[in-house]
């Protein structure tokens, strides 16, 4: 246990000074408490809300409140991934990660499509989890790596149509590229040898062009339809 609060606190040691604020939409209560133990006792990130519902979280969460949201797809009542969907569309800009024990390429697929940004399976490591939380806010899409292959499978087994053409300018074109190979704002601005801003501004004209709400749904349309 030592050790791992020692690898815990090094991480939480590299965290700037604003905490990432977490909301937890789970029904377990033994789950959803030790996640908010594991977020409220690392420095650096805060859980601003937990809720046993989709339905409870949709009617409290403040629209300023989180910085991303962790959500639990088999809930009682409404599901994480309509759910997901409502959370889309009423904070676009907040990152939706799913954190699930559902591995099967339905669940997946769908959950994706419903704009989340990220896979998670129950059984991530606390320290993976943490570190997942800040790639999402980076512009990553962090994904357990059984789900990462199953994703990279479900493209494979797509026919897509003719290569379609959104009116992209060179520099989207090639920014959704990176995207589509795994970059995040900081390492596309490097490799594009702009800044984060500018990714930010040619990022909102993609999802406008693309019609989508994320970086996942843009990086699966940009496959789904070769777009690049």
């Amino acid at each position: 246990m030592n050790a791992i609060a020692n690898k815990q606190e090094t991480f939480a040691a590299r965290l700037p000074d604003s905490p990432v604020r977490v909301v937890i939409i789970e029904d377990l209560r033994e789950v959803r408490e030790g996640l908010m133990m594991l977020i409220n006792g690392t420095r650096g990130f805060q859980c601003v809300s937990s809720h046993r519902t989709m339905e409870d979280a949709l009617e409290k969460i403040d629209d300023s409140a989180p910085d991303v949201i962790l959500t639990d797809i088999g809930l009682p009542g409404m599901d994480g991934i309509e759910g997901t969907r409502i959370l889309r569309e009423r904070f676009p800009r907040v990152p939706i990660v799913a954190l699930t024990v559902y591995d099967n390429d339905e669940q997946i697929f769908a959950i994706l499509c419903a704009g989340a940004s990220g896979y998670l399976l129950k059984n991530t490591p606390p320290l993976r989890l943490l570190e997942s939380l800040r790639e999402v806010l980076d512009g990553g899409a962090p994904m357990s790596p059984g789900v990462a292959l199953r994703v990279v499978k479900l493209f494979r087994h797509f026919h897509p149509p003719e290569r379609a053409s959104y009116h992209l300018t060179p520099q989207e074109t090639e920014l959704l590229r990176l995207l589509v190979e795994g970059h995040h704002y900081k390492t596309a601005a490097h490799q594009m040898g702009i800044t984060t801003n500018t990714i930010s501004f040619h990022l909102k004209n993609i999802y406008q062009k693309l019609q989508v709400h994320s970086k996942t749904e843009a990086v699966a349309k940009a496959l789904r339809e070769h777009i690049i």
